[in-house]
């Protein structure tokens, strides 16, 4: 019987949540595929590269950005497992912006929410098929071009903190238009 007493308080932490859940969705901290399906309302599952493939039947896919629909960049050596997030905002035909998590840093760890960063299109067919992304942590966007699979719309309610409420649309297309180091933006 002591021994049981003793063993108690371990099966007592055994059963809580290693993490707490989340007050918002933008206090989350993970992995990108759990807070896309929070944030879209799109049941998919399993690494982000795959869910181009899994999406085909279930969902309707295309190349071209919607509120609310998850946009899926394809896995690569910087990307192993690829990378999922919402679309918040259409700023103008090649700039829009995402709420994703686990992109930037913030206090030196990956993980965290953001909401609303600059998305911009730079492939040669303006078709969505290689993007840059803000990154905090050169506080503009950052220098990889990412190749992306396309969108796929969900038919749920998106969260309602997917876009903030004065996002930065000039700010945005600063990001895409404006280069830093004065020459032109090139790929």
């Amino acid at each position: 019987m002591k021994r049981l007493a003793r063993l108690l308080p371990l099966f007592a932490l055994a059963a809580v949540p290693a993490t707490a859940p989340a007050a918002s969705l933008l206090s989350y901290v993970g992995q990108c595929v759990p807070f896309a399906r929070a944030a879209s309302g799109i049941q998919l599952y399993g690494n982000a590269w795959t869910w181009w493939d899994q999406a085909d039947g279930k969902y309707e896919r295309a190349h071209k950005p919607r509120v609310g629909a998850v946009i899926v960049f394809a896995k690569t050596p910087r990307l192993p497992m690829g990378h999922v997030a919402v679309i918040s905002r259409i700023v103008e035909k090649r700039v829009v912006m995402l709420t994703h998590a686990n992109w930037s840093r913030q206090n030196g760890e990956r993980g965290h929410a953001e909401q609303d960063v600059t998305l911009f299109d730079v492939s040669r067919r303006n078709d969505w098929s290689d993007v840059k992304v803000w990154y905090k942590d050169v506080d503009g966007l950052g220098g990889g071009v990412y190749p992306v699979y396309g969108f796929i719309y969900g038919d749920a309610r998106t969260a309602p903190e997917l876009t903030g409420r004065h996002p930065d649309d000039v700010g945005a297309l600063i990001d895409a238009y404006v280069p830093i180091s004065g020459g032109p933006i090139t790929r």
